[in-house]
């Protein structure tokens, strides 16, 4: 743990008591009206590397759309993004810059890092994602490998293998310290393991040895007091896997949300057929809501849309749709937008500006997207 240097004097009786007066005035106005936003200061912000602090930031919401324990909100969905890091490696630049784009801050920020154990990729809740986790919810993504590149900029990895995590192998070098950092940091967070697990069957591991790692993990944060985890089982959606996704899942028991990555890719990955927003998720919704478990909430976990080179207009208007078409699936509790290109030609699935962020932007000011955020 780093520690900040203390060489001050000793301050005298009356000092220490008008000091712990005025901290405990500041504590209570912070619980009443939260920690600072996006547009204010960071004075406080956890030192790099450091054990996370308690982040609870207020009151939990009451009322009929007051989220559940489990971060399920009743009247609408989450709204949430994966945002790259800025050119200087900074996550909290790049969301503010992103959410100033679409005009409204984020409920969910979603995440990504490997099993290296680095202060760069390998550690959980990093100094910027506990900031930015102050007024918003966080969706941790753990992948059981060591990324070649910082932050996996050219998408290449090392398997560490299920059996291995399975086995324990990693506990006290690795999960149990990031298991910790999770416990110490106190809030509630969205947790998934190796998403899209059916993309990675073959080079991890078969998908029996995934339930077990998927379960060894689970378990293992019980055995540490972390109870502040929900838990996202993760896969891709694409449907003529769908008997390899019910091998792969771990059971209800160690599942709380159900994840899905689903996208219209059109001109990416060799595609021609243009799927607007409904019919991009629907098919992948139902399909897991009727196999896997109709009564667990769902989140879109990842999602995007190509422009059309053609059409300008095509890629506005799908984002649009997508307030119409989440109400008509109910169980889609949280929508989480992919903003990041992936290798290929034709493959940006960013709304940075044009047409693309113009639906975007409008989709996420309805109603259905304005949930009040926990703040614990």
């Amino acid at each position: 743990m780093i520690r900040r240097a203390r060489g001050e004097r000793r301050p005298r009786t009356h000092l220490v008591l008008a000091l712990a007066a005025a901290v405990a005035l500041l504590t209570g106005l912070l619980a009443w009206f939260g920690t600072p936003s996006s547009d204010e200061g960071d004075d406080g912000a956890p030192a790099a590397g450091a054990l996370p602090a308690d982040a609870a930031t207020g009151p939990v919401p009451g009322g009929s759309c007051a989220p559940t324990a489990l971060l399920v909100p009743p009247c609408g969905a989450w709204w949430g993004a994966y945002v790259p890091h800025a050119g200087n490696g900074s996550l909290k630049d790049a969301v503010y810059a992103f959410e100033k784009k679409i005009g409204r801050k984020l409920d969910l920020l979603y995440t990504y890092h490997d099993m290296s154990n680095t202060a760069l990729d390998g550690q959980l809740l990093t100094r910027d994602e506990q900031i930015l986790g102050r007024d918003r919810l966080l969706m941790l993504a753990w992948e059981s490998t060591v990324w070649r590149e910082p932050h996996h900029t050219d998408w290449t990895e090392d398997q560490l293998g299920w059996a291995k995590v399975a086995s324990g192998t990693y506990d006290r070098e690795i999960i149990d310290p990031q298991a910790r950092r999770i416990k110490a940091y106190g809030k509630r967070v969205f947790f998934s393991f190796d998403q899209e697990a059916d993309a990675r069957v073959g080079d991890a591991g078969t998908p029996e040895e995934y339930v077990a790692a998927y379960r060894h993990l689970h378990d293992r944060f019980e055995e540490l007091g972390v109870d502040n985890v929900v838990w996202v089982w993760t896969v891709s959606g694409y449907l003529p896997a769908g008997k390899l996704f019910e091998r792969l899942y771990p059971g209800d028991d160690y599942v709380d949300w159900i994840g899905m990555d689903q996208y219209n890719y059109f001109t990416c990955h060799d595609t021609t057929d243009w799927k607007d927003f409904d019919r991009s998720q629907r098919p992948a919704y139902e399909w897991l809501r009727a196999h896997i478990s109709a009564g667990k909430p769902l989140m879109f976990a990842e999602y995007a849309t190509v422009p059309d080179p053609a059409d300008e207009d095509r890629q506005r208007e799908w984002y649009e749709e997508i307030p119409e078409a989440a109400r008509t699936m109910p169980g889609a509790k949280a929508l989480v937008h992919w903003n990041r290109a992936v290798p290929g030609e034709g493959c940006d699935l960013t709304v940075n500006d044009g047409p693309g962020l113009e639906g975007y932007r409008t989709a996420g000011q309805d109603d259905w997207f304005k949930q009040p955020v926990p703040g614990r």
